[in-house]
């Protein structure tokens, strides 16, 4: 069973923003597995849906991006998953905008979201797959940046590194070679 958490903000006022990358692309996620987000569970919208036997289970935290980690915890503490299981996909400023990037684990780097699924879970060791959103052309403080929607000129080359990003989790999620993944996915 695999666990894949996109971060994001629940408020419609959110729903364009850099910061919600995440949502956006387990989105892509439920599409690809076929699947809808139909309930709620664990502070989080949950879809459910199957690859190859393999139970698949894609969240978007119901809480807002600094509390995303309560939604992870509760998560992985009913489905009795450990840290291998456990896919986040997530907006990195410190990423050029568009790019995807596979790592097996790591830091919470300057990411309020998965600063906060880490303390609450205590765990480094899971996937994360991080969607580049930094534009070197706009110079505004990062809070800012982060809750300001996508330009209409950026929206096919978001829209694409969402779903490059969903296909990156299916694969980690398939029980591919993780190396592999990387490669193929890390722009």
């Amino acid at each position: 069973m695999f666990l894949i958490v996109g971060l994001g903000n629940p408020e419609e006022k959110y729903a364009k923003t850099f910061h919600n990358m995440g949502f956006l692309a387990a989105g892509d996620v439920a599409g690809l597995l076929g699947v809808k987000f139909k309930k709620k569970e664990c502070e989080a919208s949950v879809a459910e849906g199957y690859i190859g036997g393999e139970k698949i289970v894609v969240a978007r935290p119901l809480t807002y991006m600094n509390a995303s980690g309560r939604a992870v915890k509760q998560l992985m503490g009913k489905y009795k998953l450990t840290e291998r299981e456990l896919v986040v996909i997530y907006d990195d400023y410190d990423l050029p905008k568009g790019h995807v990037r596979v790592r097996p684990s790591g830091s919470a780097g300057t990411h309020n979201g998965m600063r906060s699924v880490i303390a609450e879970t205590g765990l480094t060791g899971f996937a994360r797959v991080r969607i580049g959103i930094r534009d070197e052309a706009v110079d505004i403080p990062l809070i800012n940046y982060v809750l300001s929607d996508v330009k209409k000129e950026d929206y096919e080359l978001f829209t694409s590194a969402c779903r490059r990003a969903a296909e990156a989790a299916l694969a980690i999620a398939r029980g591919e070679n993780f190396d592999l993944v990387m490669t193929k996915y890390n722009a």
